[in-house]
């Protein structure tokens, strides 16, 4: 056994490192274990775009966030309040009503403050110009409850917040992964550190799990998700292996939340079967999906495109790719969108077909042509007319085909016509740990398992089927805080 400390932190993402912050500035002395190398630290967080859906009540409270928002440019900001109680009502809405209500209350109400905690890190905020609003009339039109992301990405925020840890003297132990936690008389004592750096056991008072979910162990996948998940691309950390939950289940630990479920996304189909970490943030995903129609390889519709938001279908949608045949699904626009697409249907990296004709674009995809341009003109016939409009449901709707496309249905009729295939790209997993509103692990019993915290994406409870954008970093950031301060608190007491 090694060294005693007050707090151990297993994980050194975007939940981890903001644990060890909030657990030194109680006063403890804190190690960070992580099972990557140095040179990939940041877990998932590190390919994000950043994104962080917060709750404010007026752009003045943003404006303490944003440097660059000036008030010349906020006066160019329309955006309406986005209150904590709609916050949990999104949680609640997407997930069918499922999300624990406790743990929804928390991260709305807790968001804000945590923002502005993590400003005082060193961390830097900008609006999300380019991704959630829309220029009309000169003013930048937000929509989805979402305006801000971290300066520089998930790169930008993982930098920020090492660079805040290294300076308080934090040491974070890379090629460290974690097997075990050490138990004495009921409480947790410690982890047991496997190769290279162990094997070794070091002492702690208290231990957060902060090392993510399942998603990168194939296994894992087809055992929780279903068959079909082995071969899905993971967008993120291939670190990310189950190995929080398999320590926490062995002391006794109790499941919750979503263990079927997950966060999936359509991605391109020659994104590399892991995340890339000399690409920063994540160049391959293709979420402007609203705008244009998704078909599958027999050349059918599968999915309502205009159902909600993007900020509230996304991650759902990648499940639905992989239901399709051979994985794989096209999304198609023509020309009177192209303004409207993502910059990542743009980056070289992007995989895409474009022709002057609709005929001419299926002869150059691997699709049944037949049924694709008949999709395309039934389509076309069923699209109402009435105003579109971008940056709000318009309503704007097709009628009689199933599935219908509830909103933002435009004829597919404008040269030049594009289409970009993708496959399903995981996230994160959903299923995970049952915590209480001071992240303490619960055991099956619902009580407290003494010296075991939790944070980030293996926190179980809080999304089911589906996820607004933006609220993964936001929790892992809020629940990282919270575990942090309190595991600092009983450490200390404990000493």
């Amino acid at each position: 056994m090694k060294r005693g400390l007050d707090v151990i932190v297993v994980g050194a993402g975007n939940a981890a490192l903001c644990t060890a912050l909030s657990a030194r500035e109680q006063g403890a002395s804190v190690l960070v274990l992580e099972a990557a190398p140095r040179n990939q630290l940041g877990g998932n967080s590190y390919f994000t775009d950043g994104a962080v859906r917060v709750a404010f009540r007026h752009l003045a409270d943003l404006e303490q966030l944003v440097p660059a928002l000036t008030s010349e440019l906020a006066g160019r900001v329309d955006a309406a309040p986005y209150t904590a109680e709609q916050y949990e009502n999104d949680l609640v809405r997407v997930s069918d009503g499922k999300t624990d209500r406790r743990l929804a209350r928390l991260l709305a109400n807790r968001s804000y403050p945590t923002i502005r905690w993590l400003s005082e890190q060193g961390v830097r905020f900008e609006l999300i110009l380019d991704n959630q609003a829309f220029e009309i009339a000169g003013k930048h039109r937000f929509w989805g409850g979402l305006m801000l992301r971290t300066a520089g990405r998930g790169t930008g925020l993982i930098g920020a917040l090492l660079s805040r840890v290294e300076s308080l003297g934090i040491e974070v132990w890379d090629t460290a992964p974690a097997v075990g936690l050490e138990m004495f008389d009921g409480k947790v004592t410690g982890v047991h550190v496997g190769p290279p750096r162990g094997p070794v056991t070091v002492g702690a008072r208290c231990v957060v799990l902060a090392c993510g979910g399942f998603e990168a162990n194939p296994d894992q996948r087809e055992r929780h998700l279903g068959s079909g998940w082995r071969g899905a691309i993971v967008r993120g950390s291939p670190f990310n292996q189950g190995a929080g939950l398999r320590m926490a289940f062995a002391v006794g630990a109790q499941p919750c939340g979503d263990w079927r479920g997950c966060h999936a996304v359509a991605t391109d189909v020659n994104a590399p079967p892991v995340g890339d970490f000399t690409k920063p943030g994540d160049v391959f995903k293709k979420h402007s999906y609203p705008f244009g129609i998704i078909v599958n390889r027999d050349g059918h519709r599968f999915v309502d495109e205009g159902a909600d938001f993007r900020n509230y279908t996304y991650a759902r949608y990648g499940r639905e790719i992989l239901r399709q045949p051979g994985g794989v699904a096209f999304q198609v626009f023509d020309g009177q969108v192209r303004h409207l697409l993502r910059s990542e249907y743009f980056h070289e990296e992007c995989t895409r077909f474009e022709a002057d004709m609709i005929e001419n674009l299926a002869a150059q995809i691997e699709i049944d042509r037949t049924a694709f341009l008949e999709t395309v003109t039934t389509y076309n016939t069923a699209v109402q007319d009435g105003p579109f409009d971008p940056h709000v449901r318009d309503g704007k709707q097709t009628r009689g085909i199933d599935p219908q496309k509830s909103n933002w249905a435009l004829r597919l009729e404008r040269p030049p016509f594009v289409a970009f295939p993708v496959k399903c790209g995981i996230t994160f997993t959903y299923g995970g740990l049952r915590i209480d509103t001071s992240a303490r692990v619960l055991d099956r019993t619902d009580m407290p398992i003494p010296g075991l915290y939790a944070a980030g994406e293996l926190v179980g409870g809080l999304f089911y089927e589906n996820y607004p954008g933006g609220s993964g970093l936001m929790s892992g950031a809020v629940f990282g805080r919270i575990a942090g301060t309190h595991a600092g608190r009983e450490a200390l007491q404990r000493s």
